[in-house]
């Protein structure tokens, strides 16, 4: 199968129809043997039920229905385990992505050898202030942290390699960062397209302020899951230790100043009591890089590596 296009929704009702038909010319005009899998999200309008309607039009059409909201990051990755195309491409269901750009979109993966192509939607029609303004800056922090130069990291309209789509697990709000996991997961071959942003048809905005906030924070943890989820005592470890040695280095020429030169009330300074919390925390932070790899020590995916290839000739 050529391409499997997968579609996160929730209470896109009145887009579905459409966007099925648009997705079924563009592959019939392209000769594509394609599969489309729509991932219900918790719906509370009718969604589902269109969806039952256009797989029985349409026996390309695919449906995996949540039975409550678990968040596009979920449904996503149901997508991917469910998915068999040789080229995955993620669209959003409110036909603000148009599938005139699946073909290009194919082709930079199949022809230019890309592991990821992102959308980039240069020109848009969002609300300037309430999504614009907050996207270019998660957009300029994300670049900065993770070095993956993207201007439009989290557009829905992206294209995997299905080893990529397959390799990679996203949760949480995640799938705004599917660019950086992978990079994380040894796919460095990732690249940007302009695409097509159309104004809103139907149906109203999911963004919201918490969804910009959980973002970031979900950034920290795949910066620190990708750098140190296999080693952790070397994050813990080193800042622990380093904490220690300064408490203790302070600790130390306190008592000295204390024992050779008569010095009193050293436990009223300020100093005394930086240099007791320096080694506190140092000592926190020690034991706490020991038990995180104590932890993934007993974990059953802590040998887990994505191997590119096997290369053994008496097989």
């Amino acid at each position: 199968m050529d391409i499997s296009v997968i579609v996160p929704l929730k209470n896109e009702e009145e887009s579905l129809p459409e966007l099925a038909a648009w997705i079924d010319r563009v592959m019939k005009e392209n000769n594509f043997s394609y599969e489309v899998w729509m991932i219900d999200d918790g719906s509370t309008d009718t969604s589902w039920s269109v969806i039952q309607q256009l797989a029985e039009a349409n026996p390309n059409i695919k449906g995996i229905k949540f039975q409550r909201n678990y968040g596009k990051s979920a449904a996503l990755n149901e997508g991917f385990k469910a998915a068999q195309g040789q080229v995955m491409i993620t669209m959003d269901a409110d036909l603000q992505d148009s599938p005139d750009e699946i073909p290009e979109l194919y082709r930079m993966i199949k022809e230019d050898g890309y592991d990821i192509v992102s959308g980039w939607k240069k020109k848009r029609y969002d609300n300037a202030l309430a999504k614009n303004l907050p996207s270019k800056l998660y957009n300029w922090t994300t670049t900065r942290m993770s070095g993956v130069k993207l201007h439009d990291m989290n557009c829905g309209l992206k294209s995997y390699r299905k080893k990529v789509a397959k390799s990679i697990e996203v949760y949480g709000e995640m799938h705004r960062y599917i660019p950086v996991i992978a990079k994380w997961s040894g796919f460095r071959n990732i690249g940007e397209k302009v695409v097509e942003h159309r104004a809103r048809k139907y149906g109203t905005s999911k963004f919201g302020l918490e969804r910009f906030i959980n973002g970031f924070l979900d950034l920290a943890s795949i910066m620190f899951i990708g750098k140190f989820g296999k080693r952790p005592m070397h994050l813990f470890g080193a800042l622990g230790t380093v904490c220690f040695l300064i408490g203790f280095v302070i600790t130390a020429d306190l008592a000295i100043e204390r024992i050779w030169n008569s010095v009193y009330k050293m436990t009223e300074r300020p100093l005394f009591y930086f240099a007791m919390l320096a080694m506190i925390i140092g000592s926190q932070l020690f034991l706490t890089g020991f038990i995180g790899e104590l932890v993934t020590r007993n974990s059953p995916e802590r040998n887990d590596y994505l191997v590119e290839t096997v290369l053994d000739r008496t097989k």
